[in-house]
């Protein structure tokens, strides 16, 4: 594979149609070659007319008679376009008739392929639940019962599909989206579908595995000439910001997130660096969004956000999870959290149990709970940023990040935080400014246990050598004074000083070069002095050794 064929299987989206496209069938060994479709073939692959819709493009209007009109002049276009695709095998089908219902022009397509033999049709249908989603976004709840009536032309159209998957007409149908809800709301139009997100056995179809990523950057490496010496680092931070989730099953791999993974692999083939900007904001849910699934009750919006941003996981019902639903069971409080999962914000952490996983979305969540309480992370900070690039001083930077940040803490929120709130909305404030000079790992494994947070000078830039480890470690008042009468009698914990340096033993071995720095980073919950108010000197806090 040369450098512009590799550009091409980045960009290519449409490889799964064409294993299954009837034109294709003298192409199939150059286009999939050594991958595993091509050394796994069957023998249906280049079989089947392929008939590809993606209701994406059908906008909600305030009347079903629009949205009826521009889904008919759409479907209708498709089997038109099909009619010329495939003229050889379709030369005797009567032309698509376009003021006829395009539920019509399928059900004769059907009856033609079904009477001819000639070949099966295998349809293909992307963002099925576009209706759902955009009614759900614009409050338009009354409007979709109306789309998913018993004589809407949605569900009629599914009929028809039923009917030829029934009659033989049609091979397969195959349906993404986001939600599975608009087809349990049309069950009794199309009641035949299997729900294969969550079956074991289709589970590595929803991400990329650890040996794919590993595949795509040793092709990228070779094929651009990059400097192999920067691989194990442009790793780490696809692994640290994309990968995590785990859709069926807690014990098994963990999955990579395929959209995201790519648009970081754009961004780097196009410098060979890592990209500044690691949230493709095409994916990032509005919180708008986010209220809407929360039925706009501010409160249970504001203690779900807060609750994922402090625990970093949320209990579900499995049952929930397992089973699909329909509109009305959407806005209910259980279903928050699945909705959450849906969208690649959550994933499974245990049996009883969802959480965030990875860097990239609890970014994305720290976002959210700034909106939410309206806390300023964009107009204030540009100096204490200026002068750590100029000068690295993290005791200051956590310092003016307390002063600046903590102190917008409404006390309702304060009086909850802990060390993982503040691990990550530190992280997620130095990220907006540093993504230039820095990579951020969180929970990084070693032999001997899992840092808190990690400042990962990029290998591009100044601080290419340096690392920061950092263990927050966060004791109330009541912890504290147990021990403790007054702050400048605290001093650094053996136990901490020595679990740092277990960090730092394999982190020498894998890079003996590295300039490593080591902080523990001690918060607590109310100041000493009889105040509800964060530290007013919380350098003391800090502790370097």
């Amino acid at each position: 594979m040369n450098r512009k064929d590799s550009r091409t299987v980045l960009r290519r989206g449409e490889g799964s149609n064409l294993f299954f496209l009837f034109d294709y069938v003298n192409s199939f060994e150059e286009i999939f070659g050594e991958s595993w479709i091509g050394t796994h073939p069957t023998s249906s692959h280049n079989q089947y007319i392929v008939l590809n819709l993606d209701f994406s493009v059908i906008h909600i209007s305030d009347l079903v008679s629009d949205i009826e009109e521009e889904f008919e002049v759409y479907c209708n276009n498709c089997l038109k376009m099909l009619k010329i695709q495939y003229s050889v095998l379709l030369e005797t089908l009567p032309d698509i008739n376009p003021d006829i219902s395009s539920s019509t022009n399928l059900a004769l397509m059907l009856q033609y392929l079904k009477a001819t033999g000639i070949s099966q049709l295998y349809v293909i249908i992307d963002e099925y639940d576009n209706f759902a989603n955009q009614c759900i976004t614009s409050y338009q709840d009354l409007l979709y019962e109306e789309l998913t009536a018993e004589d809407s032309f949605l569900r009629t159209f599914f009929k028809v599909l039923k009917q030829g998957r029934q009659n033989g007409a049609i091979a397969q149908i195959f349906i993404t989206g986001v939600f599975p809800i608009t087809i349990d709301d049309l069950s009794s139009g199309y009641n035949i579908g299997t729900f294969l997100t969550l079956d074991p056995e289709f589970e590595h179809m929803i991400g990329f595995t650890q040996k794919e990523v590993n595949n795509l950057l040793d092709c990228i490496y070779n094929d651009y000439g990059f400097n192999i010496s920067t691989k194990p680092m442009v790793l780490d931070v696809i692994k640290s910001q994309y990968d995590g989730y785990h859709i069926v099953r807690t014990d098994g791999q963990a999955l990579y997130n395929p959209t995201m993974v790519m648009f970081f692999l754009r961004l780097f083939c196009s410098s060979g660096n890592i990209p500044n900007q690691l949230t493709d904001l095409n994916l990032r849910t509005d919180l708008g969004w986010i209220k809407r699934i929360t039925c706009m009750r501010s409160d249970d919006t504001e203690v779900f956000i807060r609750d994922l941003t402090l625990q970093d996981s949320i209990s579900f019902d499995e049952e929930y999870l397992v089973t699909k639903f329909n509109m009305l069971q959407f806005f209910q409080k259980g279903y928050y959290p699945i909705s959450f999962f849906y969208l690649g914000l959550l994933t499974r952490k245990d049996e009883f149990s969802l959480t965030i996983p990875n860097l990239n979305v609890r970014k994305i969540i720290t976002e959210y709970l700034n909106e939410l309480y309206h806390i300023d992370v964009s107009t204030r900070y540009e100096e204490m940023m200026r002068k750590f690039v100029s000068h690295p001083d993290l005791p200051k930077l956590f310092a003016d990040y307390w002063e600046l940040y903590v102190s917008q803490l409404p006390e309702v929120l304060f009086m909850q935080v802990g060390e993982n709130f503040y691990r990550a909305t530190f992280y997620e404030l130095c990220s907006w400014y540093l993504s230039k000079w820095f990579t951020w790992n969180i929970e990084r494994s070693y032999p001997k246990g899992r840092s808190d947070l990690e400042f990962v000078g990029k290998y591009n830039e100044k601080f290419a050598h340096i690392r920061i480890i950092i263990e927050f470690k966060y004791l109330s008042n009541a912890e504290f004074r147990k021990h403790y009468d007054k702050l400048e009698n605290f001093s650094l914990q053996e136990e901490d000083k020595n679990q740092l340096a277990r960090y730092v033993e394999g982190l020498i071995k894998e890079n003996p070069e590295l300039q490593i720095e080591q902080y523990v980073i001690y918060c607590f919950g109310v100041t000493i002095q009889p105040v509800s108010a964060p530290l007013s000197r919380p350098s003391e806090n800090l502790l370097k050794y």
